[in-house]
């Protein structure tokens, strides 16, 4: 008995690119959207996270303009003052401080310091223009490390919408050639039987 040897199927690649008789017009269109899918994947990515970082920097840069340091004084004794302990306190503790601008006006809030802090010492918080204590502005290498971050976190998000909006098409255009196929063959699957009997 004659054994019949293993058929051997090479893959041939970018076969796409190159002329044969079996390719048609939409393995082209096919090919060329699966490139410009990747090609916009990356850019877009790549310049999404960019604009991100830059938006995120320049929001840290408008935050600083709008902030001003100023040195108060505790009011309140922090010494007996009890920091909360839940899993949101950074360990510090809210008194009353007091600080003068440089017309003379004199300014009362709440701030958050280090307990232990006693009446009269000088702390360093955070006004801004209506002379109220907000939170410390992001600066020097914790806001570069943001900004980074952020254009990190947004690169790949935008390169996967692009890459998914090119599958989508590219799902599209497989459906239609499937559409191609099936109607071409019942053209032709009714003769097949009689090219097979011209044969003998």
């Amino acid at each position: 008995m004659t054994r019949t040897p293993p058929t051997t199927v090479t893959r041939v690649r970018l076969w796409r690119w190159r002329r044969n008789p079996l390719r048609r017009h939409s393995d082209v269109v096919e090919a060329w959207i699966v490139l410009t899918t990747w090609v916009f994947a990356v850019l877009g990515g790549v310049l999404a996270g960019l604009a991100a970082a830059q938006s995120a920097d320049a929001a840290f840069s408008a935050r600083r303009a709008q902030v001003h340091a100023v040195a108060a004084v505790v009011t309140d004794d922090a010494a007996r003052t009890q920091a909360t302990g839940t899993g949101y306190d950074d360990g510090r503790v809210w008194v009353t401080v007091r600080w003068t601008d440089a017309d003379g006006s004199v300014h009362t809030d709440r701030a958050k310091v280090p307990p232990g802090e006693p009446t009269g010492s000088r702390v360093t918080v955070w006004a801004n223009r209506a002379d109220r204590v907000v939170s410390a502005p992001v600066t020097g290498s914790a806001a570069s490390l943001q900004s980074a971050l952020t254009g990190v976190l947004v690169a790949p998000s935008a390169g996967a919408a692009v890459w998914c909006v090119g599958w989508m098409v590219r799902g599209r255009l497989i459906r239609r050639r499937l559409a191609e196929w099936d109607a071409e063959w019942r053209q032709i699957g009714p003769r097949w039987g009689n090219f097979s009997g011209g044969r003998g």
